[in-house]
C-alpha cells in the first residue's frame, strides 16, 4: 500500500492536487536492500508526515504560491515547526488538533486543548448554521481571542459523528481582518484533498495505478491530469450563477433550480468525448453525436442542481434553530 502526503491548493473557483510525497514508515530504513529495490535513493531520509507537509509549504512558496490560509487535521495541528513557519511566512491557518493535545493559554499555563478551549469564560459563540457538501447542520464554536494561535472547538464538529467535540488551532495574521465565519470556512476547506482523492480515483485511476518503484511514483500523471480538469472546471465556474438553494424547509421547488457548474468528474467525460471517442467518425456523426453528449451532461448538471435543492431543503434546520443563531450557507 502507498502512503503519502499530499497538498492541495484551494480556491472559490476550483482545487486541485498540486503537491506530494511518499511516506515511508522508519522500519523501511532499516533494510538498505529493500529501500534499494524499491528504487530509493541513497540519501533519502525517514520523514514523518509533518516534515513532508513542511517541505511541501516551502516549495509552494518558493514557486510563488502563496494562500491566505492553510488548514489540515490532528496529524499537522501539532505540528509546532509547521505552525510556526506559516506564522512567519504571514499565513494563516486553522488545524485541527486531538482533545488531549496540550497547549499554552494565555496565561502560560499549560492544559489539554477541551480543558481549554470551550471553557474561557463569555468565550462560547451563538450556533451557526452550516450548509456544507452533507447539508446544512448546527456548528456552536468556543474561541480564545487572547493570543494566537488561538484554541478554537466546535460542537458538532465537521464531518465528526453528533455529540463529539472537534478542537482546532487558529492563528490569523497581525492585522488580517478574521470574523469567525472565515475560522468555519477554512475549517471545513481541509476536506477539498478527500475530494481531490475522490475525483482522482473517479477520473484519472489514482487507486488503480501499478507504481512499484519511487522513481515512478514521483513522476506519474495522475496529478498533472487531474490538475487539468481542475482548470477546466474551473473556466466554467467562472461565469456560472450562484447556486439556486432553498430558504425554507417548506418552500416549493422553483419551476427551474438552473444547473450545477462543470464538475471534474463531467470535464473528463467531455474531454473524453473531444479527444477519443468522436476521432477518425465522419463530420455529420462527429457533430450528432458532440451534440447528443452536451444535451446530456446538461440535462445531468441540471437533474443534480433539482437534486441538491431538495437536499437542501430536507435536511435544513427549523425556522427556530436558525432564529437562535446565524444562517451563514457557507459552501465548501
Amino acid at each position: 500500500m502507498i502512503v503519502a502526503v499530499y497538498t492541495t491548493y484551494a480556491t472559490k473557483r476550483g482545487h486541485a492536487l498540486i503537491d506530494r510525497d511518499l511516506y515511508m514508515q522508519a522500519d523501511w530504513f532499516d533494510d538498505p536492500a529493500r529501500m534499494t529495490t524499491a528504487g530509493f535513493p541513497k540519501e533519502h531520509a525517514f520523514a514523518t508526515k509533518p516534515a513532508l507537509a513542511l517541505a511541501q509549504a516551502k516549495r509552494a512558496l518558493a514557486a510563488g504560491i502563496r494562500p491566505q490560509w492553510a488548514t489540515g487535521d490532528e496529524v499537522y495541528g501539532r505540528s509546532r515547526e509547521l505552525r510556526e513557519f506559516l506564522e512567519g511566512a504571514g499565513i494563516g491557518y486553522v488545524f485541527a488538533v486531538p482533545a488531549n493535545h496540550q497547549l499554552t493559554t494565555s496565561g502560560s499555563g499549560r492544559m489539554r486543548a477541551d480543558q481549554a478551549a470551550p471553557g474561557r469564560a463569555g468565550q462560547v459563540e451563538p450556533p451557526l448554521v452550516w450548509s456544507g457538501r452533507k447539508g446544512p447542520s448546527l456548528l456552536q464554536l468556543g474561541l480564545d481571542r487572547h493570543r494566537p494561535p488561538a484554541p478554537m472547538a466546535a460542537h458538532p464538529p465537521l464531518h465528526h459523528r453528533p455529540g463529539e467535540i472537534a478542537y482546532f488551532y487558529a492563528y490569523a495574521p497581525e492585522g488580517h481582518p478574521c470574523p469567525l465565519t472565515d475560522l468555519v470556512k477554512i475549517a471545513g476547506m481541509r476536506w477539498k484533498v478527500e475530494d481531490d482523492f475522490q475525483d482522482s480515483k473517479s477520473t484519472v485511476s489514482l487507486d488503480q495505478t501499478q507504481v512499484r518503484r519511487y522513481r515512478a511514483g514521483k513522476r506519474h500523471v495522475t496529478m498533472a491530469a487531474l490538475a487539468l480538469l481542475a482548470v477546466l472546471a474551473a473556466m466554467d465556474k467562472t461565469g456560472h450563477r450562484a447556486p439556486i438553494l432553498p430558504d425554507d424547509p417548506d418552500q416549493d421547488p422553483p419551476a427551474d433550480c438552473g444547473a450545477i457548474a462543470l464538475t471534474v468528474p463531467e470535464a473528463q467525460r467531455l474531454f473524453h468525448l473531444l479527444t477519443t471517442r468522436i476521432r477518425d467518425l465522419p463530420p455529420s456523426t462527429m457533430r450528432a453525436r458532440i451534440a447528443r453528449h452536451l444535451n446530456w451532461s446538461d440535462w445531468r448538471r441540471r437533474h443534480q442542481a433539482r437534486a441538491r435543492w431538495h437536499h437542501y431543503r430536507t435536511d435544513s434546520p427549523s425556522m427556530n434553530d436558525i432564529a437562535s443563531g446565524r444562517d451563514l450557507r457557507l459552501e465548501y
